[in-house]
């Protein structure tokens, strides 16, 4: 095995390829969904073809990058494109909800082969949900032949504040009996493969830039509306954090000091008075005070849901829209106070509850248009998000292949050594 630092070199050009060079070429390949060229790469990275193509002999031969079909001539004949081979190993992605959990296997090329998804409690604490989560990650593994084996890493989103460096919870308002709770430890010892915890919302931003409505945006914020309402930071291409993992806590900041108590301790948070749990309370209220309403159907109790006034106000059920556009106009006052202070070029509305569509986005880009600041408005594109459901768990997915990659490139040996031919040509076969 190779220190991490040790150079390559080729036997006939002495060409040191030092692994960041690696690295580079090999996040050029994984960006382009329809392959990437020699000479494209070289361009982009503005060194010589030889430097390029003794790189990616050397991803060739270990098996994480082939060769596949033709791009497009500009003059000549037409170039080879390289790839990411989806078939040398495999990543679980976990999204862990209030109410739900949704578990992935994927290739290296992040495309979902398998899923499960089930409803759960949060609440009632790591020690029953945790080996719930493990029957569900086993489940999807079972359905492919030696996934197991073939696992490299997994990653976690968890709806709350995540000290990443450690792999655990902060003071989570959604998840009591979580604060501190080694989640991380819990997946490392069960499956023997790097675990990466996150937040969930910085998950969606992190899955819409890597898969979705994102892709090619440095500076984007993505609002997730569940059962809470959590914010996720792309800043200059980096998910943004903060000190202790709390940064994007947009749900906690407070839109009326006289408002209803929040989970975090707090009197009229935005959670508190336009997150899921709220809409679906406001809607039993609504029921009970005999409003008419499709919801009426439904009984008043707890299996009332968000989801379920979001449908129905596509459906055209009037209460059920004025419910959404009460929330969308306090989601929207406190959007406009993150776009006033980060001045994203692009902000996401993501979450089950964003299933509404423009019945909850036309009031957020009002109270948007009407609180900002008019420069910071014009630069900034306020979209629902295009992965739905998936935003979080395929951010899992992206944290999973970098941490795969990583290793990949570190300890993987070549599976046949190439031979490099003099002249510049391309290895002997």
């Amino acid at each position: 095995m190779r220190p991490e630092n040790d150079p390559i070199v080729a036997e006939d050009h002495r060409l040191i390829v030092n692994q960041p060079n690696k690295d580079s070429v090999l996040g050029l390949i994984r960006q382009a969904s329809d392959g990437v060229s020699r000479v494209e790469i070289a361009q982009a990275l503005g060194v010589s073809r030889a430097t390029v193509s003794t790189i990616v002999d050397t991803l060739i031969a270990s098996g994480l990058v082939v060769e596949r079909g033709s791009g497009v001539s500009r003059g000549g004949r037409r170039p080879i494109v390289l790839r990411i081979n989806p078939e040398a190993g495999r990543v679980v992605g976990i999204d862990i909800g209030a109410s739900h959990v949704l578990v992935v296997l994927a290739d290296l090329c992040g495309k979902i082969l398998y899923e499960a998804e089930v409803s759960f409690d949060i609440a009632h604490g790591p020690d029953a949900c945790l080996p719930r989560i493990g029957q569900e990650v086993e489940a999807v593994l079972g359905r492919e032949a030696a996934a197991r084996e073939r696992l490299l890493a997994i990653g976690v989103g968890v709806p709350g504040p995540v000290i990443a460096a450690r792999g655990m919870v902060s003071s989570p308002p959604l998840m009591p009996g979580w604060d501190g709770y080694p989640i991380r430890e819990f997946f490392q010892a069960r499956w023997a493969r790097p675990a990466l915890v996150d937040n969930d919302a910085d998950l969606g931003a992190l899955g819409e830039w890597a898969f979705g409505a994102g892709r090619g945006e440095a500076n984007l914020a993505f609002i997730k509306i569940g059962t809470g309402i959590g914010c996720g930071l792309l800043l200059d291409g980096r998910l943004y954090h903060g000190v202790v993992g709390t940064a994007g806590e947009i749900g906690h900041v407070t839109i009326s000091q006289d408002g209803p108590p929040c989970k975090c301790g707090n009197y009229g948070c935005l959670e508190a008075m336009a997150g899921g749990r709220a809409i679906a309370q406001r809607a039993r209220l609504a029921i009970l005070a005999g409003q008419r309403t499709s919801l009426a159907e439904h009984s008043a109790g707890p299996e009332l849901t968000a989801r379920d006034v979001a449908l129905a106000a596509q459906a055209g059920d009037a209460v059920s829209q004025q419910l959404l556009n009460d929330a969308g106009r306090h989601i929207g006052s406190a959007l406009a106070s993150l776009i006033n202070l980060l001045n994203p070029g692009l902000v996401l509305i993501g979450g089950r509850v964003a299933e509404a569509g423009d019945i909850l986005l036309n009031p957020i880009r009002e109270a948007v248009a009407h609180r900002s600041l008019r420069a910071s408005l014009q630069a900034t594109r306020i979209e629902r998000a295009a992965l739905g459901r998936y935003a979080t768990v395929l951010g899992a997915v992206s944290q999973a292949l970098d941490s795969a990659f990583q290793s990949l490139l570190r300890h993987r040996p070549a599976r046949t050594r190439s031979r490099v031919m003099k002249g510049g040509g391309r290895p002997a076969r």
